[in-house]
């Protein structure tokens, strides 16, 4: 059994997370005597809890809003990655230096390698709609980009946050794709073209739920994504599967994402089953797959 190592997720608030859950599935598997816990921190209590983190009472964690962003300055070093899609969400300690990275892009485009095959071949020729221009949109906008969607349509209720987010996003110098900013009443007019849906913002969760998305709009073909997972069904995925289009829910983003830090920390490749999946599916009070 290996040492005791201790690792967090910090986030405000923080208790709605199921990381702690995740990764003490993958701690006992693995018969590793470290612990993974969830940490309500405010923005005024960084600092200090950064140095607990240099002195080695951690080894690393994950970070969720409203922090992804804020806590650059704090890191005394940060990824390529993190530097384009501006925000970190996994810390690793390192010679008593925190290291910043970003694992949302990996984790996106991993759970969609393995739940829509083929769902990025041609993809400079297709159109992606991002719905949403927060912290989460950036990770995903980075991953398209990466792979070479040639459209990507941020939209927006408040269009000049995607305007804004849109032209960050274009200093990441990938050629040949093309951001455009929307309002997000412009979804019905470019869902003709699109050949994924996204959404990364929050509505989904807590008995919310866009109004007025056309989604039979879109071609037949089209895939709709959703990273929100509590609930794993959102209103979204809902609405798509009444119309026979593909859908991918949020779990397994949250899933291979972690991996990544779990693997930092531990010095374990974690494996992403259906018995993992399962586990978290009873968390969320879902049958099992």
């Amino acid at each position: 059994m290996q040492n005791n190592h201790q690792a967090f997720v910090i986030g405000d608030p923080v208790s709605h997370s199921l990381s702690p859950k995740l990764h003490q599935f993958w701690l006992k598997k693995y018969n590793i005597s470290g612990s993974y816990k969830a940490v309500n921190i405010s923005a005024n209590e960084l600092p200090s809890f950064f140095q607990k983190l240099q002195t080695g009472e951690f080894i690393g964690g994950n970070v969720t809003i409203p922090h992804k962003e804020n806590i650059f300055s704090l890191c005394d070093e940060i990824s390529q990655e993190v530097k384009e899609i501006g925000a970190i969400n996994t810390l690793v300690l390192k010679d008593n230096k925190v290291f910043g990275a970003n694992s949302d892009w990996i984790g996106f485009l991993e759970n969609l390698d393995r739940e829509a095959l083929n769902w990025d071949k041609n993809a400079e020729q297709k159109h992606a709609i991002i719905l949403g221009a927060g912290g989460a949109s950036r990770a995903i906008i980075y991953a398209l980009m990466r792979r070479k969607f040639s459209h990507i349509h941020i939209l927006n209720r408040t269009k000049d946050r995607a305007i804004s987010l849109s032209k960050q996003m274009k200093l990441v110098s990938y050629e040949e794709v093309k951001i455009r900013a929307h309002s997000l009443d412009e979804f019905n007019n470019l869902a003709p073209k699109a050949d994924l849906v996204v959404n990364t913002s929050s509505i989904g969760m807590n008995d919310t739920k866009f109004e007025n998305l056309a989604l039979d709009n879109l071609p037949k073909s089209a895939i709709i994504n959703d990273i929100v997972y509590t609930p794993l069904n959102t209103p979204l995925l809902i609405d798509a599967k009444n119309i026979r289009l593909k859908t991918v829910d949020g779990l397994g983003m949250l899933l291979f994402q972690a991996a990544f830090g779990f693997e930092k920390w531990f010095g374990v490749k974690p494996e992403i089953d259906n018995d993992l999946r399962n586990h978290l599916l009873s968390a969320l009070g879902e049958k099992p797959c």
